[in-house]
């Protein structure tokens, strides 16, 4: 971007006389992308400042795990994103200038009913962050590059943050909360004083570039191991016609101009020099892990890498950051578009902290494993919030495996009333609460929030259905009742209750989501 654009952004975006917000967001990379594309979709005015002129280069993290494309898919983005990306191909393993072995390095797995996106797919981060800022363009949000976070302070009633644009001017911008998605070395976090503590990775320094390189087939992902026990990998990236490559070979720190690269290439590899071609981006990968000591202080929230940084074995950081924005986002829509008390926001750190805590594990384990092998426990659809505040499962008679409260919430293909295909993911699709009255649980609508951009209620079974379970996939997965399960913006089920007292149990739980708009039934 321009340095003349830039300028123009920020006058327009914070005049001399200082802007307000409701929510000011400290990094454009996914995780405050996501979020803002979150909050426009909800009226929440939010304003990301990156101190770049632009979107990020490089592919970078390149996997998207099947919940994340459950979470873009309710974003609007995940057509977009599905038809840039890819399935990572076979690694082909060389040895003396051929391919020695061919194996499958991340699992493929069939789709279901219940979990239509089932594989891990490439998308290389540009282009990732390029769709994300093109759907938060249509919704009308707003990304300011080439503006940097300098200071704050916070009060009771919001946050004053210092903005300095690329030519040293510094204006002042009011918002009701900040939140830093600044990445691992976050601005905001050490400005807060919070500490980072986590396990220790042996020291070294990767070599990390997408380059082009011909005579090189994009069938298969290619590695080479080295004799003093490193080695260089190379990744065709989906619609492009780079190779994302990684080089483990350094007794000192790597230098990242196009000619090391290439010559680093072309030492550890079989490839000649005169095959590695033009290097689009490079630098340096330090392994890293560690865990904020808290993700909230007063009206500041951390997210994303500025909360927890993680190897990037098994694909983990990235997909673990967008869902602290997914978290996050409508729980501060409740709060300052529906009057849902502050409280509210204390359950962003007690159900993104230990979430975060289990996925360093597991990366920490598989960087130090050295495995090659990627299953479907990455695929994040397994993590839930059954120990949440936000969580109340009141069945008595539930089976032994069944879905209960906390848990992700499923898709599972069915039909509208006049016979139209559709699928629970369309339902769920939006701002809103879903309620699922299963197998003619009654409910009073009458005492119910009216606002369909609060809550829908969709009843599947009994004497007049909205939805009707033509294959029993609802039923196979969410039972057949009679229940009542409230799903929450975010997709997990918030509330399963019997039929027997339903509405009251609900409008008791929607009181904490909602807080005023609970009550303004539709009657």
């Amino acid at each position: 971007m321009e340095l003349n654009n830039v300028k123009d952004a920020f006058d327009a975006a914070v005049p001399e006389a200082g802007a307000t917000v409701d929510v000011l967001i400290a990094g454009a990379g996914p995780t405050g992308v996501a979020l803002g594309i979150d909050l426009a979709r909800r009226g929440v005015r939010a304003l990301i400042v990156e101190r770049q002129d632009r979107l990020s280069r490089g592919a970078r993290g390149t996997g998207l795990q099947p919940r994340t494309q459950e979470v873009y898919d309710d974003l609007g983005v995940v057509d977009a994103v599905r038809a840039a990306g890819g399935l990572y191909p076979k690694m082909a393993m060389w040895e003396n200038g051929r391919i020695a072995d061919v194996h499958e390095m991340i699992e493929r797995v069939d789709p279901t009913p219940a979990a239509p996106y089932s594989n891990t797919l490439m998308v290389p981060q540009f282009r990732n962050l390029e769709l994300l800022h093109e759907r938060l363009s249509e919704l009308g949000g707003e990304a300011l590059f080439g503006t940097e976070l300098t200071t704050f302070s916070q009060d009771v009633d919001g946050v004053t943050a210092q903005l300095r644009s690329a030519d040293g001017e510094v204006r002042t911008v009011r918002a009701a909360y900040l939140v830093a998605a600044d990445g691992g070395r976050s601005t905001v976090r050490r400005a807060l004083g919070i500490g980072m503590s986590g396990p220790s990775l042996e020291p070294g320094a990767a070599l990390l570039a997408d380059v082009r390189i011909d005579g090189l087939d994009r069938d298969h992902w290619h590695r080479w191991s080295l004799p003093n026990g490193g080695f260089a990998m190379a990744l065709p990236l989906a619609g492009t016609d780079y190779f994302q490559t990684f080089t483990v070979a350094f007794t000192e720190e790597p230098d990242t101009s196009p000619e090391f690269v290439r010559a680093a290439l072309a030492q550890h590899t079989h490839l000649t020099a005169e095959q590695i071609g033009e290097v689009l981006w490079s630098s340096v990968f330090r392994p890293r892990a560690g865990m904020a000591d808290s993700f909230r202080a007063g009206r500041v929230f951390l997210a994303g890498d500025a909360a927890h940084i993680h190897s990037p074995a098994g694909g983990q950081g990235l997909n673990t950051s967008v869902q602290d924005a997914y978290n996050l986002g409508w729980k501060l829509g409740q709060v300052l578009r529906h009057g849902a008390p502050d409280t509210l926001l204390d359950s962003y750190e007690a159900e993104r902290r230990p979430i975060a805590a289990r996925i360093l594990d597991t990366s920490t384990r598989l960087h130090r494993s050295r495995s090659m092998r990627r299953g479907r426990d990455l695929h994040q659809l397994d993590i839930g919030y059954p120990g949440s505040p936000l969580t109340k499962e009141l069945r008595t008679d539930v089976p032994e495996g069944a879905l209960v409260a906390g848990d992700r919430a499923p898709d599972a293909p069915c039909h509208t009333s006049d016979g139209k295909p559709t699928r629970l993911f369309d339902a769920y699709r939006g701002p809103h609460f879903t309620l699922l009255a299963l197998g003619g649980a009654d409910l009073d609508d009458t005492a119910l929030p009216a606002d369909p951009a609060l809550l829908r209620t969709l009843r599947v079974g009994g004497p007049s259905p909205d939805l009707t379970d033509t294959d029993g996939h609802i039923r196979d997965t969410y039972g057949t009742g009679p229940a009542v399960l409230l799903i929450r913006p975010d997709g997990y089920l918030a509330l399963a209750a019997p039929a027997g007292d339903a509405t009251a149990q609900v409008t008791t739980a929607l009181a904490s989501y909602l807080g005023a708009a609970a009550a303004q039934p539709a009657g």
